[in-house]
Formats: C-alpha cells, structure tokens, sequence
C-alpha cells in the first residue's frame, strides 16, 4: 500500500496530492462554519463601538468574501506544498512559468482581501447612514457617502499597489521614480479631474449647500441629490439630471434657495395718467389694509412710485415664510385676485389697456 502512495507523478508523491486534496475537502465543508465564527467575533467588536447593530445585515456582508479567503487561502497554501513540476520549468515571454503562477496565486488572495476591506467599509457606511437618519443629521449622512467612495479609490490604489508589489515582485518605489516624467503628463492631463477633487472637500469642508437643498449655480436651477467625488448632481426644474463638476459649484456664484428666510414676490402696476389722486390713494390704502390683514405675510409695501405723462406706477411688495414654491405660487394668484378686485372697484384701468388705434388712409 505504501507503495502505491509513494508513487510519482508530476515530481510529488500521490500522498502528497490526496493531503492537498483533503485540505481543500475539509475547507469547502467548513468554509460557512468557519466564516460565520469570524464574522461572529468581528460582529462583537464592532457592536461594542454601538449596540445597534443589526447582526444579519453584518454577516451577510462578509460571509461571502470570507469564504472565498479561506478556500483560496487554503488551497494556495496546499498547492504550494507541492513541488513545482519540472515539466513546467520554461519561461513565458522571457518569465518563469512558476513565477507567474505565484504571482497569480497572491494576487487572488490580495484581492478577495480587497474585497473584505470593501465590504467592512459598505458595513460602516450603512450603520452611520442609519445613524445619520435616526438623528436626522443629513450633513453626516453625506459625508459618510463621499467619505465612503474615497476610501474605496484609496484602498483600490494601495490593492493595485499590493498586486503589483507582492504579486509581481514589482518594487514600487522603483515604479514611481520610473513613472516621474510620465506621472507629470498625466497629472497635467488629470488636472481638471485633481481640481473637481480637491473642490469636492471644499464642499464638504465648506458646506455651502447640501444633499436636498434647492440651488441656482449657472442659470440652473434645481434640487442637489447627490455630492460626489468629481460632480454634483442636481435635479433641475424641469426634472432633467445636470452634473456640474464640482470646481464650477466652487467657483461660481450658488444661490442656496433653501436657506432663504423669506420668500419676495412683487407687482408693478402701470395705471392710466388721467386716473384721479383719490382713486390712487383709495387703492393704495386699501392695498397695505389687505396684504397686512394676512396672516402668512411677514412684511408688506404698498407706494405710488412714479409719475410721469402716461402713466402712474404702484408698486406691491410684500414677504412670506420660505414655503413651498407651489403654496407661494397659489398665495400669489389669490392675492392677485384679490388687487384686480381692488382696481375693478375704484375703477382703476391699466395704462395701455384702454389704447386704440386708427389707421387712415393717407392715399392720394
């Protein structure tokens, strides 16, 4: 019998592949068992940070990156027990074949690491959001997005780093110096990209406007629904999508429409040059009487502003709470209503309104 597992095949014994085997056996069987026990005690760390915590929803975040880590790990340290067949000693493109094979075997592993530290973060940003939601901070609750996506560049760079480094035997720093000439053209080409950046922390940082504030930047006028790494999505008037990118929201002038205290609307009324002082002094009282008996305006102006041979001009000016604009726009028509009552009473006519015009036939 020992014989037959002394046999040799690929330059390793058969004993050597059956123990590979089991181990690799033993690890499918056990990967669930052995990823809920890490998961469990990961999950107890962090409930001790806050007791909220909604054990399922973390499991099931890392349960599958855990598992896949453990049989690749198990199976890339198995394998490598195994001594390198040396029908497979030749070089590919001037590389070793088993060096390529190494390379591949820990790149694997660094990424289905990669993809557990991704996974954590998805965790963390899902228990702050929901704090965030609990405590009603929507400031926080954007800035757990934003802080979110830049950690997961950041630790796509340092995994792309970690490949190259110990994948590959690439040595970074070597790389870097390498890539100085080349690093300039390309930090001359992503300057733009750099500047949307850098303006993306000023947002934050800053805080002009937020997620869910109504915004005039540009002659675009909309609600902010999202503040991102590069842009701003703003969802406009007329319910179109614009991304601006984030250095012209830090450049430009930004009227933040939800932080106003008031809401001004206006009329100016141009009536007839013959209309009677009485008549004009009627309305105007009657006009402060009627928009200071209101209850939702703040504040309201009411005077005749100017005279000149064709015309008087009253202006109406009066303010509200910083409503709704489709409430403020039905407090508008009903005042509005109410003033063109106010005209039709003291008999008040619009200049212009009461113009003709006669043609005359200047023929021969």
């Amino acid at each position: 019998m020992n014989g037959f597992w002394d046999q040799v095949y690929f330059d390793n014994p058969l004993k050597k592949y059956f123990f590979v085997f089991i181990a690799i056996c033993i690890g499918f069987l056990f990967k669930r068992i052995f990823s809920k026990f890490v998961a469990g005690h990961l999950f107890r760390a962090a409930a001790r940070l806050d007791k909220g915590i909604d054990k399922s929803s973390f499991v099931k975040l890392l349960l599958d990156p855990l598992e896949i880590f453990l049989i690749a790990f198990i199976a890339i340290i198995g394998i490598d027990k195994l001594r390198f067949p040396s029908v497979f000693e030749f070089e590919f493109f001037g590389i070793p074949l088993k060096s390529i094979v190494h390379g591949f075997a820990k790149t694997i592993l660094i990424v289905v690491f990669i993809w557990l530290l991704l996974r954590v973060i998805d965790f963390i940003s899902l228990l702050l959001k929901e704090k965030a939601r609990v405590s009603g901070g929507i400031k926080d609750h954007q800035l757990v997005v934003f802080f979110r996506d830049f950690l997961k560049v950041i630790i796509g760079i340092i995994g792309m780093l970690m490949v190259l480094g110990m994948g590959f035997g690439f040595e970074v720093s070597k790389l870097w110096t390498g890539l100085g000439l080349a690093g300039a053209a390309i930090a001359l080409s992503l300057r733009e990209s750099i500047e949307n950046l850098i303006a993306s922390f000023i947002i934050f940082f800053d805080k002009p406007f937020m997620v869910g504030d109504a915004v005039k930047v540009n002659n675009i006028s909309g609600v902010v629904e999202k503040i991102g790494l590069r842009s701003t999505r703003i969802r406009t008037d007329l319910k179109t999508y614009v991304t601006v990118p984030n250095k012209q929201m830090v450049d430009s002038i930004v009227d933040n429409q939800s932080l106003r205290t008031y809401r001004k609307a206006e009329i100016r009324l141009q009536i007839e040059s013959s209309t009677t002082s009485g008549s004009i002094h009627s309305f105007v009282e009657e006009c402060r009487k009627l928009l200071l008996d209101k209850s939702f305006i703040s504040d309201a102006t009411v005077y005749l502003n100017e005279i000149s041979g064709t015309s008087f001009q009253i202006s109406i000016d009066y303010f509200t709470s910083p409503i709704p604009v489709n409430e403020f726009n039905k407090i508008k028509e009903k005042l509005n209503l109410e003033i063109l009552g106010l005209l039709e009473t003291y008999k008040i006519v619009i200049a212009g309104s009461g113009m003709t015009v006669k043609i005359e036939n200047m023929g021969a």
